[in-house]
């Protein structure tokens, strides 16, 4: 089966927030220890569209399998160009190229908007296959922060990866 990657909707957004909520609940790829409702996933959803930036899901036949966004990695002025990814892929639907389908597209229209630095900050570094995937696509590893985050009843690590966009450092924007 395909694997289609599109603009997330707000008929996706009940979808998007049942995915996102088992992740919170059940993993540590979040840091959120409540799972936020659909009027806040739809708060989040409008607030990265609205700034023109990517909110895309993916769609596996009739369902949506995974979703992901890109939204400003820091607010101050200078980190304009920089990104910082999301994805999350159905906790059943894993392993069938689903999140290298959304990581890819993500990547592709933060090119084209002339973005720069796109970074992901994983939750857990044992989280192989998000660090995977982020390799695959070009990421580096570039730092872990040790113990950074208390849930589960333990500390957990967040490992830092990043990668240049178009043209990257080599000129200026």
């Amino acid at each position: 089966m395909r694997v289609e990657v599109r603009p997330a909707s707000a008929a996706d957004l009940e979808a998007v927030q049942a995915i996102y909520a088992h992740h919170v609940l059940n993993g540590l790829a979040s840091f959120e220890e409540a799972a936020p409702a659909r009027e806040e996933i739809a708060r989040r959803h409008g607030e990265v569209v609205g700034r023109g930036l990517p909110w895309l899901v993916a769609q596996y036949g009739d369902t949506i399998a995974g979703y992901g966004y890109c939204a400003p990695y820091r607010s101050r002025s200078a980190y304009r160009y920089s990104l910082e990814d999301s994805v999350y892929v159905h906790h059943e639907m894993q392993g069938r190229g689903i999140g290298s389908a959304l990581l890819a597209e993500l990547i592709r229209r933060c090119e084209a908007a002339g973005y720069r630095q796109l970074v992901a900050v994983i939750g857990d570094s044992a989280h192989a296959a998000s660090i995977q995937l982020h390799a695959r696509l070009g990421f580096l590893r570039v730092g872990t922060l040790r113990s950074i985050g208390f849930k589960f009843g333990r500390w957990v690590d967040s490992v830092v990866m990043q990668r240049p966009l178009g043209p990257g450092d080599a000129k200026a924007p």
